[in-house]
C-alpha cells in the first residue's frame, strides 16, 4: 500500500496556511494557527484520529479568528481528501458516542465523495475565553466541503461549552480514524456498488 499522505498549501488575501497530513500516522502534531484554543482542539483531532498532522496559519487575526478557522479546515479537508486518492479499500463508514465528563456527543461519518454537514450543536455562550463558538461549526463546514465526505455532529448533551466543543472534535477525529483506515476484507475494492466514490 502505498503511503497515504498529503500536503497543501493555501494562500489568500486573508491566510497563508501549509498543511501535512499522513492518514497512516501515530496521531503526532506541530500546529501554529495563532488561535490557542483552536490549536488545543486540531490537537485532539490528530491525536485521536492517529492522523499526523503538520499546520502552519498566519492570518488576519487582528481582524477576527473566522478566516484562520474556516480556511484551516478547508487546507485540512482537501489535504484529508488528496491522501485518501481514489478512497479504495477504506472502511468508509464510522459512528460513535463519545463522553467527556458530564458531555455526550456523537459524530458519524461517510466518506463518500459526497460533501454534507448535519450540525445538532447548541453553545450556551458566544464564547469559549476568546474563541467564537459560532466558529466550531464553521470550521467542521470547511473540512466536510474540502474532503467530500458526509459528517452528522450531535450533542446529546452537556453544560460545560469547553467540553461540548472538544468532544466534536475528538468524536469527529475517532470516526475519521476508522472510516479512514483500510479494510483488509475489501481486497483493494472501492467500498461502493457503483465502482466509485469520487
Amino acid at each position: 500500500m502505498s503511503e497515504r499522505r498529503a500536503s497543501v498549501s493555501r494562500k489568500t488575501n486573508e491566510t497563508s496556511i501549509s498543511v501535512t497530513v499522513n492518514l497512516d500516522g501515530t496521531g503526532s502534531s506541530k500546529i501554529e494557527t495563532g488561535i490557542g484554543f483552536f490549536d488545543h482542539m486540531l490537537e485532539q483531532l490528530s491525536r485521536h484520529s492517529l492522523i499526523d498532522m503538520e499546520i502552519d496559519c498566519k492570518g488576519d487575526l487582528h481582524i477576527d479568528d473566522h478566516h484562520s478557522v474556516e480556511d484551516t479546515g478547508i487546507a485540512i479537508g482537501q489535504a484529508i481528501s488528496k491522501a485518501l486518492g481514489d478512497r479504495r479499500g477504506i472502511t468508509r463508514y464510522a459512528s460513535l458516542d463519545l463522553a467527556m465528563d458530564e458531555t455526550m456527543t456523537k459524530a458519524a461519518v461517510d466518506l463518500s465523495g459526497r460533501p454534507f454537514l448535519v450540525w445538532n450543536v447548541t453553545f450556551s455562550a458566544p464564547k469559549i475565553g476568546t474563541f467564537d463558538t459560532e466558529l466550531v461549526r464553521e470550521f467542521f463546514q470547511a473540512l466536510a466541503q474540502n474532503a467530500g465526505i458526509t459528517l452528522h455532529v450531535m450533542n446529546h448533551y452537556g453544560a460545560n461549552n469547553h467540553h461540548i466543543a472538544e468532544t466534536c472534535f475528538k468524536a469527529v477525529a475517532r470516526v475519521l480514524r476508522t472510516a479512514t483506515e483500510i479494510d483488509p476484507r475489501q481486497a483493494g475494492r472501492v467500498p461502493s456498488t457503483k465502482g466509485t466514490l469520487v
